[in-house]
């Protein structure tokens, strides 16, 4: 005898009071084509299994999770307890939340990106940043592209298209991602001619790069993500200026992470500022907004009005350019510089590098008392070490406290793995098989969420 096959019609299953729910909540194309799906692989397994088949709740509830989970954004808040500042896969710096409201009424509104409100006329976008980084920066102009690599690719194609470009073999770094110094290098027209050896370039290699009617430019680039120690030697910004002035030529400098204000009072060095590079003479310094200087993913070039006014004329900066949340988010970071002890308070990047040992200290116990309460799980406050990250500062150590925990009923990478997965994801590392959530990126107006998503996961494994 053959089993009667029930076949439920999807009309049918929109008219109901779940159905007309869904439809209010997602898209109707995918609301059918998920109840479609469901109802198919019902009957299949109720022929071919012997199944009961689904009665019409379980096929919307079934259709309520599916269409949830695949309706959720990918981009999404996470919590970052590793400890790394700059962390690239995690987005790198966080903005200012001081700077939203001007953000949100650009990004959701109309604005005068592009209108002179004195004139009515057409104006330039760059305007909005270009006074702000030469007051911050010392520089005679600037200009704002979509990142640092795209600064540099700009500058060599405006400079130095079908010339020679001078830079030293330990400066040909790869910049991330396989972006490497000579490939972009390429990119732009221009030749590259290697100097000196990975450890050690002096004087005399750019003097004799530079002879014979030299008509490019000497480029330096600053090895963010690593450092050479031991049997070493460069040229320094002012010796190479020197050198520049002497053949006519421009100095660009690609200084990676931009520091505008020196963090030397609070323990951290962070090198030379921006300004303090264009100081020495350099004609252009090329770096990100986003890194150290605590804003938004931008390429800022500065330095020369008349290079820079060779850059704004160049066909690359309209493909390269910044759109309007960017320029406002910049130009919100940026202001905040103009007050140097409330840009270390408000800029989160700045923030979590200067925070104080007894600070830190303070934070984990108030988190630690609270995860105390949790049934399930072993916390211990210890003492470690947090990163910069992202391509910036690669021998700065930060001392951190952070807090090992210890599940009773899952392993560490299971543990791991699993907070990796909760609807607010939690991103912790693993050392020596202990779970590590370093207190300094962990924002304590994130606390609850902390707690709320460990234990959520301890009870699903219980």
């Amino acid at each position: 005898m053959k089993r009667k096959v029930i076949v439920t019609a999807i009309n049918d299953l929109l008219q109901t009071p779940e159905g007309l729910e869904l439809l209010a909540d997602f898209p109707r194309t995918l609301v059918i084509a998920h109840l479609r799906k469901i109802t198919e692989e019902s009957r299949s397994k109720q022929l071919l299994e012997g199944a009961n088949p689904k009665t019409n709740q379980e096929i919307l509830n079934e259709a309520r999770v599916k269409l949830v989970n695949d309706h959720q954004p990918t981009l999404k808040k996470v919590i970052n307890g590793t400890g790394t500042i700059l962390h690239t896969n995690l987005g790198r710096s966080n903005l200012a939340p001081c700077i939203k409201e001007d953000l949100f009424h650009v990004a959701f509104g109309f604005s005068n990106v592009e209108y002179v409100l004195e004139t009515g006329e057409r104006g330039s976008r760059y305007a909005h940043l270009e006074k702000l980084l030469q007051k911050l920066t010392g520089a005679e102009a600037a200009l704002v592209v979509n990142n640092n690599a795209a600064a540099v690719l700009l500058t060599l194609s405006a400079l130095a298209k079908g010339k020679e470009v001078v830079v030293s073999r330990g400066e040909l770094v790869e910049i991330g991602g396989s972006f490497r110094i000579p490939e972009i290098m390429e990119l732009s027209g221009c030749h590259l001619k290697e100097i000196g050896t990975t450890n050690k370039t002096h004087k005399k290699d750019y003097l004799q790069a530079t002879e014979e009617e030299f008509e490019g430019l000497i480029l330096k680039v600053h090895t963010s993500n690593y450092s050479i120690k031991g049997f070493t030697a460069e040229v320094d910004l002012k010796d190479l200026k020197e050198i520049a002035s002497t053949r006519n030529i421009p100095l660009v400098y690609d200084m990676g992470s931009g520091v505008l204000t020196s963090l030397a009072n609070y323990g951290v060095e962070t090198g030379y500022t921006v300004k303090e590079v264009l100081s020495t003479g350099v004609d252009i310094v090329t770096f990100s907004g986003d890194k150290l200087l605590g804003g938004p993913q931008a390429g800022i070039i500065v330095g020369k009005k008349e290079y820079i006014e060779k850059m704004k004329e160049h066909q690359l900066t309209r493909a390269l350019r910044v759109d309007k949340m960017t320029i406002a988010a910049l130009e919100g970071t940026l202001r905040l510089y103009l007050d140097e002890i409330k840009a270390i308070s408000s800029i989160p990047t700045l923030n979590m590098l200067t925070l104080s040992k007894e600070e830190l200290h303070r934070k984990a116990i108030c988190l630690m008392k609270s995860l105390f309460r949790l049934e399930g799980l072993q916390v211990k406050l210890i003492e470690g070490i947090s990163q910069v990250g992202g391509g910036s500062m690669p021998d700065v150590e930060l001392s951190s406290w952070l807090l090992a925990l210890e599940p009773e009923n899952l392993s560490t990478t299971s543990f791991v793995e699993a907070l990796r997965k909760a609807s607010i994801p939690i991103i912790l590392r693993i050392k020596k098989e202990q779970c590590l959530l370093d207190i300094r990126t962990v924002n304590e107006t994130d606390f609850p969420i902390v707690i709320n998503m460990i234990r959520e996961t301890l009870d699903s494994h219980r």
